[in-house]
């Protein structure tokens, strides 16, 4: 699919102001900025830092079968359970709170819809933001966590130049594809990015069709930068990414679990204690692997 030229679609609702503010608090930035690249890495490496992506919510609300709309799937409940409980959340509420947040300040930012290409023949899986400044692109995207800004380019590839939250970008043909290393695939893998601009309703319809399965409903998964290292949680294990690219895994025991969300990524204590055990995640209904079991199991 070829990429669409940028163009602003506005929030259905901007953020209140009062916040706003709020955020810019709790991000640790004394002002609201002007929309400049300075800000704007100022901005996103603070969310990097401090907004984690974890599925923390979003287990305890599908594994309680609870017929609400999935956690964060405004951007204002996003950052209300982020400044009362420390969470973040996957992909779609992610990146629709960080472009809500962005609007608001007045940046000239835009939804994106892109495919985490984890095996072969996946339909588009993910959204992420864009950001228009000076006639120039960048990515800030709110999964990968990649530290500052990427500039987009038609013409060179481009990077973000570290050894634990790094990532490259080139395009290839009709589409940009971000290579960075998932927590759960430490190899790496591309993130291709399909359309823009997108809509709120596509990433809300987005998020809802993940509840009957996604890889985010089963086991908890973590991703945050702290200083110059990326923590989280993937498969059962604490995994630290550090600055000279070498990695730390640790088991996790359900004690250790509640003490790593507590006291490393900053979860209340009151929500880490919701949050169910993990279940081994199955494969996707539309898989050939689900296909055969449903007809062995018939």
């Amino acid at each position: 699919m070829t990429v669409s030229h940028l163009a602003q679609v506005r929030p259905i609702a901007m953020l209140p102001e009062q916040l706003v503010e709020r955020i810019l608090g709790r991000l640790g930035l004394n002002r609201r900025p002007t929309p400049t690249i300075d800000a704007l890495r100022s901005l996103y490496s603070a969310w990097c830092e401090r907004v984690p992506f974890d599925n923390i919510r979003k287990l305890i609300h599908v594994r309680s079968v609870n017929p609400a709309p999935l956690p964060g799937t405004t951007p204002e409940d996003f950052f209300e359970a982020w400044l009362k409980f420390g969470t973040g959340g996957t992909c779609w509420p992610g990146a629709g709170a960080l472009h809500a947040f962005l609007t608001a300040l007045g940046f000239d930012a835009v939804r994106a819809i892109g495919t985490m290409m984890a095996a072969p023949n996946l339909p588009p899986n993910h959204g992420t933001v864009l950001v228009k400044l000076d006639s120039q692109m960048f990515l800030v995207d709110s999964s990968i966590l990649h530290g500052h800004p990427l500039s987009l380019s038609r013409e060179t590839e481009t990077s973000v130049s570290h050894r634990a939250w790094g990532a490259r970008c080139i395009w290839r043909e009709t589409n940009w594809f971000v290579q960075w290393r998932p927590l759960m695939r430490l190899e790496g893998f591309d993130c291709r990015l399909d359309r823009f601009p997108a809509t709120e309703t596509d990433f809300q319809d987005s998020y809802a069709r993940t509840r009957g399965w996604s890889p985010f409903n089963y086991e908890l998964s973590v991703r945050a930068n702290r200083g110059d290292k990326v923590i989280g949680v993937a498969s059962g294990h604490a995994i630290s990414l550090l600055p000279d690219g070498s990695v730390v895994r640790t088991p996790l025991t359900p004690g250790k679990r509640r003490r790593f969300l507590i006291e490393d990524v900053g979860i209340t204590e009151g929500l880490v204690m919701q949050l169910p055990d993990d279940v081994p995640t199955p494969p996707p209904p539309w898989s050939q692997t689900a296909q055969a079991m449903a007809i062995s199991s018939a």
